[in-house]
């Protein structure tokens, strides 16, 4: 089994479709074909349903995606360990991101690191945690700007670094009755319709475990995928929120309330495989220089 043939298959599964992967890889249809029926032929099982409209991977072909990505993964790696060695860094590097990212602002971040990288190529591609965090499990995302997993959902075999945290507070309103308060109780949202995010998202994640220990039985009534709909569905009283400090200085047109009591923290963190690639380790190390040189500015 060559490193080559996994790259075939991964296109295929990727594509779901034969002249779209070779179109991908640069090569010709019959030499892509001929490449999968081989490594069909050297594992003695079908990885491929095909069809005229579509490609599916059959069972034997879904076993082996995990796989190869981590093989293809670990061989680019290798590749970084040496241009690293060599003080060079090229390739690719794919990052993913909350849409909303607050600890660092990820394209000043990008744009200097380029600079200073310029044979790197960078691919960025935004979702909700979970969905992020099984993107770098695989192979398919070498680091992701996200919310701290709860610890049942967070994979072995990724590393997590802090990046930042604060906390929550309640969004309403200007006309809620909440409005005028300069706390609210989690007990008091018990009657209170939301809106939210879809619950593969860290701030939604945190906002049910924080309602549901308090006992509160909540409605989302909304949900959205971008911060800027929340704040909007929000001003428009059609709901409350729980969410970052942060978004306070993304409108006006919203109350921010402080949660009485303890309330866990919005954790931002860096995940990465086990290893972390050469580039992922030198973008993460850009990122500590960028925190460090805030927190000098910040104390002067």
């Amino acid at each position: 089994m060559e490193l080559r043939q996994l790259e075939h298959f991964v296109a295929v599964a990727q594509e779901c479709h034969f002249t779209r992967a070779a179109k991908r890889l640069h090569i010709a249809q019959s030499g892509l074909s001929a490449s999968i029926r081989s490594l069909e032929r050297e594992l003695g099982a079908p990885l491929f349903l095909r069809n005229t409209r579509q490609v599916q991977l059959t069972p034997a072909g879904q076993a082996l995606l995990g796989e190869a990505l981590r093989a293809l993964s670990a061989s680019n790696a290798a590749k970084d360990a040496v241009a690293a060695v060599q003080g060079l860094l090229r390739g690719r590097l794919s990052i993913g991101s909350l849409q909303c990212l607050h600890a660092v602002h990820l394209p000043t971040l990008l744009a200097g690191f380029l600079s200073a990288h310029p044979g790197l190529e960078i691919r960025l591609r935004q979702g909700g945690s979970d969905e992020l965090i099984e993107l770098v499990r695989t192979g398919r995302l070498d680091i992701a700007f996200v919310s701290r997993p709860g610890t049942a959902r967070c994979p072995d075999d990724v590393v997590v670094n802090a990046l930042e945290s604060e906390p929550l507070v309640l969004a309403c309103a200007l006309e809620h009755r909440f409005a005028g308060f300069t706390q609210v109780k989690l007990a008091d949202l018990d009657e209170e319709r939301f809106v939210d995010f879809p619950q593969d998202w860290g701030t939604r994640d945190l906002a049910d475990r924080v309602l549901a220990s308090a006992g509160v039985e909540r409605r989302v009534a909304l949900e959205v995928t971008d911060v800027h709909s929340l704040l909007d569905l929000v001003a428009c009283d059609l709901g409350v929120a729980l969410v970052p400090r942060s978004y306070e200085v993304k409108t006006d047109r919203v109350r921010f309330i402080e949660l009485a009591g303890e309330v866990p923290a919005w954790e931002t963190v860096t995940v990465t495989s086990d290893p972390t690639s050469a580039a992922a380790a030198a973008l993460l190390g850009e990122v500590n220089r960028v925190k460090a040189r805030t927190a000098a500015g910040s104390a002067r």
